[in-house]
């Protein structure tokens, strides 16, 4: 009996794991999807009514009006009026907004090493000599910085630290190349600190 009580335990554990991670997986593509659908909302809002009522795939159809319209923006960006236009609107409505600042710079950061104005990826030497990666947030240019010393795994969650310049070496790397490190608790910093800036 209790043999069978024990295969019992363990088969029904040894698929809960299979099935748990399948689970979760749908529930987070069934969000995306769902997302997809709901920011095409107002898109699909300012064709004539009734248009978008038969679709049969409406998040194939969210997908492509988000795209078509990315790219229709990304074209007018290209000119010199429709980048006016966007400093306009970054200026006077988004650049007044508090998130807006921190949310573009760690975009800007994920896509572009050391770009100005991008959070950039970083090795704080403290004056013990110990090294940690960090992301430099803010150059006060009086000799400090504003950097965060981020926790592994967890990338974006950490100290906020007021620093000396000269403790900071900057790192050729983006965001993504250290939140992968820090995700895998450190494996990978070889190769990061082989672009560090001297």
């Amino acid at each position: 009996m209790k043999q069978l009580f024990e295969f019992l335990k363990t088969t029904a554990m040894g698929g809960l794991f299979v099935l748990l991670p399948v689970l979760l997986l749908y529930l987070v593509l069934s969000e995306a999807l769902d997302l997809i659908v709901t920011l095409a909302g107002p898109i699909a809002d300012l064709f004539p009514a009734g248009t978008f009522d038969k679709v049969e795939y409406p998040v194939i159809v969210g997908l492509v009006l988000i795209l078509i319209v990315s790219f229709l923006i990304g074209l007018g960006l290209r000119s010199e009026k429709g980048r006016g236009v966007g400093r306009w609107i970054e200026e006077t409505i988004l650049g007044r907004l508090p998130v807006y600042n921190a949310l573009k710079s760690l975009t800007t950061g994920f896509a572009e090493a050391g770009k100005d104005g991008a959070f950039k990826a970083a090795v704080l030497t403290s004056p013990d000599g110990q090294r940690e990666l960090a992301y430099v947030i803010e150059d006060h240019r009086d000799g400090n910085m504003t950097v965060l010393v981020p926790w592994a795994p967890a990338a974006f969650a950490g100290s906020i630290k007021i620093v000396d310049r000269d403790r900071i070496k900057t790192l050729d790397a983006n965001l993504g190349d250290v939140s992968r490190v820090l995700g895998h608790w450190g494996m990978g910093v070889r190769e990061l600190l082989a672009d560090e800036k001297k």
